[in-house]
């Protein structure tokens, strides 16, 4: 029989709270935003009073030693024996009753939680001026746990009453009421049922057991483990974190403060930056264990490596909290053209952007303003392509892995990978099939559209037919004289006319522009064809010109018919963005492209798949037709995905092999004209859409062997495949999520698809 992992335990409500405030349990957050609501406070007190059941609490040993002070913490500091891993908001509300001590709200104010009982009824209220004023209510029953408080609240509690129903209360009255009244103070008797877990238990077992057993289905992630443990053995670091998230929204605040335009952020935000800066790890799998002092090897947990871990997270905590560099970064992100919040959907990008921005500047010595450029163009990549979306910690390990093993201080090398690795993403393929083909949404918070809008502020364009600067429009410190937003191209009733009514084909990105439209045209609904002749008749011609080109606007446009002008608008938005994030190039030189050697020595990824064979099985030694299902849904990943290569003749491992076995079994196509053909045939039958314009087949030679390449741009539009057993129907979603691709179901895949395309 398996070692058990807990003990079933008992605790009174006053155990508890004596426990909390002798430092032997660990509530951290009594000093962090509150989450529960006082009505759901006031639900949990009469839960306990008519003596409803209100769940489990589960602890866990810290495995510090009684009397081991806190790292970094004067020696009367103790870490505490046992961590509340289940249950600290409930506890939270209680030990805030019963001490009368203060919470912090989510826009960080100190409270208090008031509560009120009405004895009469045995009712349990929020405490409000109506409630004070009201004899029938004890206004806050937190003085019936006060030292000496009880008495003299009873007593008060019944003159008032006798004052508002002017006549005494008699003893019977008195009595029945006390009664009531000494229930709700017992509640400091109400017992607990108590899971607590031995320290030998790692985060993982504790992560199930706590699903398991928690009745809301709530799951614990790493980032929480590890600001557990700095709870336990160095709060004062979680403190600076918490403080530093708090001063980044708190408006108002003397002195220097990390508040910015794009990023509210968050504790465990903040500790995943100085992860990747210490540990060189996105995955906090298992820094949980590397900061609890154990060996991964012997599974051995001392002190000593306990407190050398936390040391160097300590060094890279340090960095992160830094306001000169937190603001230079944010710099970075203004000059990809961004200027607010409402511009980001990808916090990760900021974050681990952030990361690199700091191993840039503290081990390879790279100035803030040599740091700008590379930087400023790598958040445009990341951000634009969507590149910490999906899989965010595999993906930053990838980029934390093309780092780690270039040479310490050599700043030269560091921009280079970062410039080879926005090469391999911002190729041809990417600006004349992908991104174009991401446009096609009437998405208001796509990446794509935002990288439109950041191009637009880099190239500092006007909007159109006006005089007024976009950058100006989206920047979140200045006013306009008047709100000016995106509007139709196309009216609404000008498509109707047309048959044209569905939401998506009349709100598409394509359609809209930031424009300023003359006094004499607010109200009017003409064809293009009609208002831009007399609209631009006036313009400066070279005024005109810059702003056709700066809005994408193909020449002639409001001759052609609606389809027409969105797909060419569209490769004109994707020409612009690119000549945008072409000048945040400087005058460094240009990209060297990424090789098909290249993509293969760096591994499986977001963007690279590996299949050794299409049609021959190494293992049988002979033609497998079930093998050509793997290309399919790999290829059909990427179109749902992000675009990638899929290169065939290429092992697991990235071992070169070639496609010779697979031309032998084309027998007389046995060439790569024939293979090209058996691929796109494959591709045509078993997948939703053509993929003329979004797949090309190339045969790089690498070592001495023939690889079929098979490039992969991202679709405008879900894309499905044939099941791997056959069927009429291209019925299955695949996506590209990491290093794996998956498939996707019911609200799974209607999420995606609404996040994804809009």
């Amino acid at each position: 029989m398996p070692p058990t992992l807990y003990r079933d335990t008992n605790y009174t409500l006053r155990h508890l709270i004596e426990d909390i405030e002798g430092g032997r349990i660990g509530l951290p957050d009594i000093q962090r935003p509150f989450v529960w609501s006082a009505a759901k406070t006031r639900d949990l007190f009469d839960s306990m009073y008519r003596g409803y059941p209100i769940g489990t609490l589960m602890f866990w040993e810290t495995g510090a030693e009684v009397g081991v002070r806190r790292i970094g913490t004067e020696a009367g500091d103790r870490a505490p024996q046992l961590l509340v891993v289940d249950g600290q908001q409930r506890l939270t509300a209680l030990f805030a009753v019963l001490t009368g001590r203060k919470i912090v709200t989510k826009s960080f104010d100190e409270v208090n939680i008031r509560l009120a009982f009405r004895p009469e009824d045995q009712v349990f209220e929020v405490t409000d001026a109506a409630i004070e004023r009201d004899a029938h209510f004890i206004p806050d029953i937190t003085a019936l746990w006060a030292p000496g408080g009880y008495k003299p609240t009873v007593r008060q509690f019944f003159h008032r009453l006798e004052q508002t129903g002017g006549r005494p209360l008699s003893n019977a009255e008195m009595d029945e009421l006390e009664e009531r009244i000494d229930g709700v103070r017992d509640l400091r008797e109400f017992h607990f049922q108590v899971v607590e877990l031995g320290a030998s238990a790692d985060e993982e077992q504790v992560a199930e057991i706590f699903v398991r057993i928690n009745s809301d289905g709530v799951k614990l992630n790493q980032s929480d483990f590890i600001l557990t443990l700095m709870s336990v053995h160095w709060e004062k670091g979680r403190r600076q974190l918490e403080d530093f998230s708090r001063s980044a929204v708190i408006a108002g605040l003397p002195g220097p403060s990390p508040r910015n335009a794009f990023l509210d952020p968050s504790p465990d935000q903040l500790l995943r930056v100085a992860v990747a800066v210490a540990f060189r790890r996105a995955r906090l799998q298992h820094v949980y264990s590397v900061l609890r002092g154990k060996d991964l090897e012997t599974g051995k947990v001392t002190a000593d490596r306990r407190q050398e871990q936390f040391d160097r997270l300590a060094g890279a905590h340090t960095k992160v909290l830094d306001l000169n560099s937190w603001h230079e970064f944010f710099q970075c992100v203004t000059a990809a053209g961004f200027r607010s919040r409402k511009m980001i959907t990808s916090d990760n990008a900021l974050l681990y952007s952030y990361a690199l921005w700091l191993i840039g500047r503290h081990d390879f010595g790279l100035t803030v303003d040599e740091l700008r450029p590379v930087i400023a163009r790598w958040f445009f990549m990341a951000h634009t392509t969507g590149r910490y979306s999906n899989s965010p910690e595999s993906q930053m390990e990838f980029d934390l892995g093309r780092i780690g093993g270039l040479p310490s201080g050599d700043g030269e090398a560091f921009v280079s990978e970062l410039d080879r690795i926005i090469a391999a993403n911002f190729t041809g393929d990417y600006w004349d099939i992908s991104l174009p083909n991401r446009l096609d949404t009437s998405s208001s918070r796509s990446p794509v559209l935002f990288a439109y809008q950041a191009a637009l502020n880099i190239l500092d364009a006007e909007v159109l037919l006006g005089d007024q600067r976009i950058r100006d429009l989206l920047d979140p410190s200045v006013q306009p004289a008047r709100k000016l937003d995106r509007d139709r191209l196309f009216h609404p009733e000008t498509l109707a006319g047309l048959g044209i009514t569905d939401r998506r084909q009349v709100n598409a990105i394509a359609n809209m522009a930031y424009v300023t439209w003359p006094t004499s045209e607010l109200a009017n609904t003409d064809a293009p064809h009609d208002y831009w002749p007399r609209i631009t008749e006036a313009m400066d011609p070279e005024v005109l010109e810059r702003q056709v080109r700066w809005h994408a606007l193909p020449v002639g446009w409001e001759q052609l018919d609606y389809f027409t002008f969105l797909e060419r608008r569209r490769q004109l938005i994707a020409r612009v963005v690119r000549d945008a994030f072409e000048t945040l190039t400087g005058e460094r030189p240009a990209y060297v492209p990424t090789t098909p050697a290249d993509m293969i020595a760096a591994g499986e990824s977001q963007g690279t798949e590996f299949k050794a064979c299409a049609r021959w099985n190494v293992h049988t030694e002979q033609a497998d037709k079930s093998l050509r299902h793997n290309i399919v849904k790999a290829v059909c990943g990427f179109l749902n995905g992000e675009g990638g290569n899929l290169f065939i003749g290429v092992a697991d491992d990235g071992t070169v092999l070639g496609i010779e076995h697979d031309l032998g079994t084309l027998e007389s196509q046995a060439t790569v004209d024939g293979y090209e053909l058996f691929v796109r045939q494959l591709l045509d039958s078993c997948l939703s859409t053509p993929t003329a314009t979004t797949v090309r087949v190339r045969f790089p030679e690498i070592s001495g062997n023939v690889v079929c390449q098979i490039s992969v741009a991202a679709a405008g539009k879900p894309v499905f495949a044939k099941p791997a057993k056959g069927g009429s129907g291209a019925t299955d979603f695949w996506v590209r999520v990491g290093n794996a691709t998956r498939q996707l179901h019911g609200d799974d895949l209607l999420r995606y698809q609404e996040e994804h395309w809009g």
